[in-house]
């Protein structure tokens, strides 16, 4: 049997509808002015024809891009750190958010409260990277890795959905004299597909877009990730005055496109595994956010 909505519901749900629609778009443009951009003669793009679909379509800019010296070495170094550095994350989550969930351990709330005050107070950015400097960890990819390996949010979403594991499971397997490993490994992370593949995300999105630290910390530029190495890239043309260089109708590729070019090389990875994980996403929000 269908359930009558009432007026209030209709309006409800049709505003409702509208602001998404209209977040989703604001998201949604950059992203395709950036593709479109990438793909589309200079001369159209400075003359602001370019508004959302591509302009004079070639892929000179892509060829370009894949030219520059350091470009592949700082996409490999972007792969390594967010391959690494998310299974290291993902260690250290996984037997936090365990250990945290467990009712038995002792002083399990005030290492609650002090896990989650990390949430709401940061040193700050110089105490930081004193702290990187003393411990040795400048220029070294074990700084950007295990310095920033764990994300508070993160572990109390993994902690909220372990404690709704059911328990009988757990007090079977002890029976059996299983231990707190192998209850951890055989029967909660299967149980967790969705909230593991969720918190991956977050820290592989994280982990790829990773910029600032990245810059400050890795001073070697053969160690720089692709989004440092973007930034770079811009300051260098911009410096060099080719920005401003003559463009003409016949122009097929400039330093802006080529910019376009190289964003939109560095926004494939994750375009290209989302799709394959956003049923899990979807569902390791939601069930990770409940109480149990």
């Amino acid at each position: 049997m269908k359930i009558k909505t009432g007026i209030d519901e209709k309006i409800f749900y049709t505003i409702n509808y509208i602001l998404l629609a209209v977040f989703a778009l604001m998201f949604l443009y950059p992203i395709v002015y950036v593709f479109s951009a990438s793909v589309s003669k200079p001369y159209f793009i400075e003359t602001g024809a370019v508004t959302l679909l591509p302009k004079g379509f070639n892929f000179e800019a892509f060829k370009s891009a894949a030219a520059i010296p350091g470009i592949w070495r700082a996409y490999a170094n972007s792969i390594f750190i967010t391959v690494v550095g998310t299974a290291v994350s993902m260690m250290f989550t996984i037997s936090g958010a365990y250990v945290l969930s467990k009712p038995e351990l002792k002083f399990r709330k005030i290492i609650v409260i002090l896990v989650v005050v990390t949430m709401w107070f940061d040193p700050g950015m110089i105490p930081k990277y004193l702290n990187f400097r003393d411990l040795g960890l400048i220029n070294s990819y074990t700084g950007i890795i295990l310095g920033f390996a764990i994300n508070t949010f993160n572990v109390i979403i993994l902690k909220t959905f372990f404690e709704a594991v059911p328990k009988s499971l757990e007090e079977s397997a002890r029976i059996d004299g299983a231990s707190h490993f192998k209850i951890m490994t055989h029967i909660y992370l299967p149980l967790s597909t969705s909230a593991i593949t969720t918190v991956s995300l977050f820290y592989a999105i994280s982990r790829w877009n990773g910029y600032f630290w990245s810059m400050v910390l890795l001073t070697d530029d053969a160690k720089a990730p692709l989004q440092v190495f973007l930034k770079k890239l811009i300051v260098e043309k911009n410096m060099a005055g080719e920005a401003t260089q003559l463009i003409t109708p016949e122009s097929l590729t400039s330093p802006q496109t080529i910019i376009y070019a190289v964003i939109v090389l560095s926004l494939i990875p994750i375009l290209l595994i989302y799709p394959f994980i956003q049923k899990f996403f979807k569902k390791g929000v939601a069930i990770g956010a409940v109480k149990g």
